[in-house]
């Protein structure tokens, strides 16, 4: 027999095969195989382990902690030293939401490994070891919050709420219908809020109630789109307390909050705060239409079936939206 394996306790099998093939494995299976003589490296199965580890950490999802520059530029602040404070804020919550994310990868083990996407991540293909989680997990986690201690005391606070937050969403509160978009819109508004406290800026009444409901709204695309694709899959919800039912239930909550976010916008230019931070403040009208139709958008794509990613990394990464985000900023510049 020919005997496929990936690590030290498959040496013994390997000896008693006629061959065999070693599907990646660490430095001491890949050695001890070569030694064999009789197995074979599976071609293209091999990637650094620095690599997947990089990969674990999901760089792309930093995207979502810019919005802790979101208070420094709403409050038009943008001086040298609050433009590093920001940096600083922005790294520290990379790191620790890189450790969050690798601890739902090892909770979500057996689950990620029957789900048509997440079963590529590297804990779940057996690209990683639970050993490396063991000790990256604490790696990233110290680094984040010693980095934090740069900052106001505010921000570390928040952070460590956010770290505490994110691990009860993926311990339990994710099993709990709406409770999870719920988490996820204040995960997102929980950037914004250590933004403001890592520049000490007031975050405004305002900056508030257009996170909450905008934020809400994208928690809802990415939950409605995994459904979908569940849909399509036949992939069991029943971890998340949903069934295929509710797709148009969340479908009209998250249209109706995007809307909100849009009124709020709206009653935020007819209000008294804006005149302080903008000479043409009529100007700033024209980003009602820019997002009602931005909104709109995600929505219809959402229910094409065409939003497979994080709404925000979507949005990055759409070419429709990068136009929109130019357009939103010209109107900007036109209101001041």
């Amino acid at each position: 027999f020919v005997y496929i394996g990936d690590s030290m306790a498959d040496v013994p099998v390997w000896r008693q095969a006629a061959g065999g093939l070693i599907v990646g494995g660490n430095g001491r299976a890949r050695r001890a195989a070569r030694e064999l003589g009789t197995v074979t490296p599976l071609p293209g199965a091999e990637q650094p382990a620095l690599a997947n580890m990089l990969r674990a950490m999901r760089p792309h999802q930093w995207l979502k902690n810019l919005l802790v520059f979101v208070p420094l530029l709403a409050a038009h602040q943008t001086d040298p030293a609050s433009l590093l404070a920001g940096i600083v804020a922005f790294a520290a919550f990379s790191l620790v939401a890189s450790g969050t994310y690798l601890i739902n990868d090892v909770l979500d083990l057996e689950a990620d490994r029957d789900h048509p996407s997440k079963r590529e991540r590297p804990f779940a293909a057996g690209d990683l070891s639970l050993v490396t989680a063991a000790w990256l997990i604490p790696t990233l986690l110290a680094c984040g919050f010693v980095l934090s201690l740069l900052l106001p005391a505010a921000f570390v606070a928040e952070l460590l709420l956010y770290a505490a937050v994110t691990i009860a969403y993926s311990v339990h509160l994710k099993r709990w219908v709406v409770v999870d978009v719920m988490t996820l819109a204040a995960l997102y508004t929980l950037r914004v809020l250590a933004g403001g406290a890592a520049v000490m800026v007031d975050i405004s009444f305002w900056l508030i109630a257009f996170s909450m409901f905008l934020f809400l709204s994208l928690a809802l695309v990415k939950r409605t789109a995994e459904m979908q694709l569940s849909r399509l899959t036949q992939h069991d919800l029943s971890r998340r307390g949903y069934t295929v039912a509710d797709i148009d239930h969340l479908r009209g909550m998250g249209i109706a909050s995007g809307y909100v976010a849009v009124l709020v916008v709206a009653l935020y230019i007819n209000s008294d705060a804006v005149t302080a931070l903008y000479s043409e403040p009529q100007v700033l009208w024209l980003l009602c239409p820019v997002m009602l139709y931005w909104t709109s958008r995600m929505w219809l794509k959402t229910g094409r079936g065409e939003m497979h990613d994080d709404p925000l990394v979507f949005t990055v990464k759409d070419r429709t939206s990068q136009l929109l985000a130019v357009v939103s900023l010209a109107i900007l510049f036109g209101a001041l």
